[in-house]
């Protein structure tokens, strides 16, 4: 399955296979920002610039329940591993944490000073990263919500990541500029740019899958980088028409959405 969020403030299920809509769901009053199965394929959870979180049974469809914490648009939402906790970021500049099971907000997180546009937790849920456009990104204990990390980006933050060990995490800008920092010993004691990844012409779009590799959209193309700035095509899109809004990847499967309303659905051979 995929979901996806909307202007039209509603959040859409559909078949990975066949393409169609499963179901829609309604419970937003206004531009559902972000969108995120829980990694059991069960919970659904959703942000929108409404201020709530909401939280949706996958099967069913149906609204479990809407949190409320935030003061701003909520921009990015992201289960925890082990999908026990959701985190949010959002304009309010403040990074919530939530219980995925009762929807108490377990924590907010305070130290950023600008809209928060990227949130994620690392693969064991220990960890959370986010970015914003105060042009930092800030590495969290997830347990006990202290900043441990305070990472300086050269430009807006658009979107954070962990590398599936959770060695490594990176940021990227609008721009196409992508930093990748090693995690040294999972403690953060050490945090060095490995590289330093600008292409010209790239669409906002980068996400850390593995230790040694990104993947990226530029120009109508799907680019395989290594950490060393090596690049290799992997395929061909269509002249997409729009920037790209948001995407997930899921083993071989990369799926983007665009301005525009359309859903692409690409399997990799990687």
């Amino acid at each position: 399955m995929i979901v996806s969020g909307s202007s039209d403030n509603t959040v859409c299920i559909w078949d990975a296979d066949t393409g169609s809509l499963i179901r829609k769901l309604e419970g937003h009053n206004d531009f559902v920002r972000s969108v995120a199965f829980s990694h059991d394929s069960t919970i659904i959870v959703s942000g929108s610039d409404d201020k709530t979180v909401c939280i949706w049974d996958a099967v069913t469809g149906s609204l479990i329940r809407k949190l409320e914490g935030h003061n701003g648009y909520v921009w990015s939402v992201a289960f925890s591993h082990d999908s026990t906790m959701i985190v949010s970021g959002s304009s309010d500049k403040t990074v919530c944490i939530w219980d995925a099971v009762t929807g108490s907000l377990i924590r907010k997180l305070e130290g950023h000073n600008s809209h928060v546009w990227s949130v994620a937790f690392s693969h064991d849920s220990t960890m959370i990263v986010s970015g914003s456009n105060d042009k930092t990104v800030c590495i969290w204990d997830a347990v006990t919500g202290s900043l441990i990390r305070k990472l300086e980006f050269h430009d807006f933050v658009q979107s954070v990541a962990f590398s599936a060990d959770g060695l490594h995490v990176s940021a990227h800008n609008d721009e196409g500029a992508c930093y990748i920092w090693s995690i040294a010993d999972l403690q953060v004691s050490k945090l060095l740019p490995v590289a330093l990844l600008s292409p010209p012409q790239q669409f906002s779009i980068h996400q850390a899958i593995s230790s040694s590799y990104i993947l990226a959209i530029e120009s109508n193309q799907i680019i395989h980088k290594t950490s060393n700035g090596q690049r290799t095509s992997l395929c061909y899109l269509p002249d997409l028409g729009s920037s790209i809004s948001h995407h997930a990847q899921s083993g071989t499967r990369l799926a983007f959405g665009t301005e525009e309303g359309d859903i692409y659905i690409v399997v990799l051979h990687l």
